[in-house]
């Protein structure tokens, strides 16, 4: 059985004002876990964070977490950073959907992003009985909500700035008929696909100072939860302890967890 995992988290951007906070501490945040509960070494554990998170990097990086991949092997994905969308793409032709994409460092709106069909590609042929667990901090929404909330006990000037990149105009022009949206990790294997995300198709996640530092605030409690259990929860149980954490400290965000009944009863990288 082997262990692999890639942990992504960017702080700073390309693009002007779009850097984030707490980021690079979720990296470290979710490392720290992996190490300590779930029997993972440093060398199995590759970390990519500001300006070396490029998509070239990412997408090397994603080749070597899946490469030779075989039944009884954990992996994990973990991304800290911005989301967006953008309209999809048939050769030529504008179609009435959207694309979920993640957003590297040199993130630009012409094609330099990791689109769910990017995921889809690389994930689709993992092998049955492949445990491939994704734990994504990131906005999945298409509205581009700029909502401020203060963080219970803390002054309104700590309140947290959403990961979502929004598009600049001319993008979000093309996206003018309904829109079909469709999640990160579209279709996937059902057999080993688990995925954590940090809020709803129509929300944000925050990034937000807590307790003193900056972190996201979904990966915070993920592994807040998961360090007060030893890594023993099941992935159901996390879920809800996660939802509670952030109803009761402020945060209008609600995270999903997507993945066969079955394995929703198991332990995180069982």
């Amino acid at each position: 059985m082997a262990n692999k995992a890639l942990l992504v988290g960017i702080n700073k951007y390309k693009i002007p004002g779009a850097d984030l906070n707490g980021c690079v501490n979720d990296v470290t945040n979710m490392r720290d876990i992996l190490l300590k509960f779930f029997g993972f070494t440093t060398k199995e554990i590759r970390v990519l964070v500001d300006e070396r998170a490029t998509k070239k990097n990412i997408m090397e990086r994603l080749k070597w977490l899946v490469g030779g991949a075989k039944a009884g092997d954990r992996l994990l994905l973990h991304y800290s950073g911005h989301g967006s969308q953008v309209v999809d793409r048939d050769g030529d032709e504008l179609k009435d959907r959207m694309d979920e994409i993640i957003c590297p460092h040199d993130m630009d709106w012409d094609g330099n992003f990791i689109s769910d069909d990017d995921l889809h590609a690389l994930f689709a042929n993992i092998s049955k009985g492949v445990n491939l667990e994704v734990v994504l901090d990131s906005c999945h929404s298409g509205t581009g909500t700029r909502e401020m909330l203060a963080i219970k006990g803390l002054p309104v000037e700590l309140s947290f700035k959403p990961r979502f990149l929004p598009p600049p105009v001319d993008i979000a022009c093309r996206a003018d008929e309904d829109i079909d949206v469709r999640r990160l990790l579209k279709g996937g294997n059902p057999m080993n696909h688990v995925l954590f995300a940090g809020c709803r198709d129509n929300q944000t996640s925050a990034d937000a100072n807590i307790e003193g530092s900056y972190n996201g605030a979904f990966t915070y409690y993920f592994c807040k939860h998961t360090r007060e259990t030893q890594g023993t929860i099941a992935r159901s149980e996390l879920l809800k302890r996660v939802r509670a954490s952030l109803k009761f400290n402020g945060f209008s965000q609600i995270p999903q967890l997507e993945a066969p009944s079955a394995e929703k009863k198991k332990k995180v990288l069982e």
